[in-house]
């Protein structure tokens, strides 16, 4: 719901795959509406931190990457 773009077969898909490698793990309530609750695995709350670290790099990392561009921009020309 939290991601445009993305439509229920390629989520449900998805999921189904991070299930089977282990990164999560799918609790079906027998309800109705039928209810799936999704939880981190402890490898997949392993990646999960190293790729929160690596988003928070990258992100502190864009005022150097536009320095970069701009000096880029501005030399292009000259070469």
């Amino acid at each position: 719901r939290r991601v445009d773009g993305v439509s229920e077969k390629m989520l449900a898909q998805t999921l189904q795959t991070l299930e089977r490698d282990g990164f999560v793990n799918r609790d079906a309530h027998p309800t109705i509406p039928p209810k799936v609750e999704y939880t981190l695995t402890p490898l997949g709350r392993g990646v999960a931190d190293r790729l929160i670290a690596l988003i928070e790099y990258v992100e502190g990392s864009m005022p150097a990457v536009q320095r970069s561009r701009d000096d880029y921009d501005v030399n292009a020309g000259t070469r």
